[in-house]
């Protein structure tokens, strides 16, 4: 497909993954709308793309300012044709020592409120009859990794919710995607919490020697171009990992079958 034109939607689009995104997305001529919850930083990501692009800055967490914002980014030119829910924190710290607020928080960041956003934009995905949903989560969504239990469970149901909901719209024309990037050289670790909540302040050597965002972007976009349901963005025993845990298509496409059977319909009906 051609992205020429198309209006593409990022949370989480003031640095790292997203801006990239952003750029990337730009540098193909479509329309971007960044949100975040850092106004500045947003507005700095916007002025280095030369397309028209518009800021809707709001907290993930905040449904009511979310909703707005759907409204509005709809409103701009009409329509979303891409949503990027990309907004996330990790954590680093072992399960015996962290908080369950920690927990709490992780999870309505990185699973509850992505949930949220994309359910506020089903209506009118199915409504127009096309559309594309792209989920970041990572390879710890395929893989439990230690010192990430909150993160994990996160990343982990997303890709759940991604898998059981493109089942549900495979008659739609509106196209759901999972990305789960490894290393990517971004603040993530930086931004991480700790087992009480505070944030860990310094970065991992293998986050530090990762995939250049831009790299991690530009995989991203020409997987979502390929029409690619499942996208591993990482190198070395990461992509491995990924790839041994990888969803094989046929399941993809049998689960498809099952919906384009009936199979909604027989539950609903039972």
């Amino acid at each position: 497909m051609s992205f020429e034109g198309q209006t593409v939607w990022i949370t989480g689009a003031s640095s790292g993954i997203g801006a990239a995104l952003a750029r990337e997305w730009a540098g193909r001529g479509a329309n971007i709308i960044l949100s975040g919850r850092d106004e500045a930083r947003l507005g700095e990501v916007a002025g280095g793309l030369d397309v028209e692009k518009l800021t809707l800055p709001f907290d993930v967490r905040d449904e009511h300012a979310m909703r707005q914002a759907t409204e509005k980014a709809i409103g701009w030119k009409g329509d979303v044709v891409i949503f990027v829910a990309n907004a996330g924190i990790s954590q680093r710290s072992p399960a015996v020592d962290t908080d369950m607020q920690v927990y709490r928080d992780i999870i309505d960041i990185d699973l509850t409120s992505q949930i949220a956003a994309s359910q506020a934009l089903l209506p009118h995905m199915t409504g127009r009859g096309s559309g594309k949903l792209a989920f970041i989560s990572s390879i710890a969504g395929k893989v439990g990794v230690p010192m990430r239990t909150a993160y994990c469970a996160a990343k982990h149901g997303l890709i759940g919710y991604a898998d059981a909901l493109r089942g549900e719209l495979s008659q739609s024309g509106v196209d759901v995607h999972v990305i789960c990037p490894g290393s990517v050289a971004t603040d993530v670790s930086r931004n991480a919490l700790n087992g009480d909540g505070s944030v860990r302040g310094k970065s991992d050597k293998a986050i530090d020697n990762g995939i250049a965002p831009d790299d991690a972007a530009k995989r991203i976009v020409d997987a979502i171009e390929l029409n690619q349901r499942e996208i591993i963005v990482a190198d070395g025993m990461e992509e491995a990992m990924g790839e041994l845990r990888r969803t094989p298509d046929q399941l993809f496409d049998q689960i498809a079958g099952m919906v384009a059977k009936g199979y909604m319909e027989k539950m609903q009906a039972e």
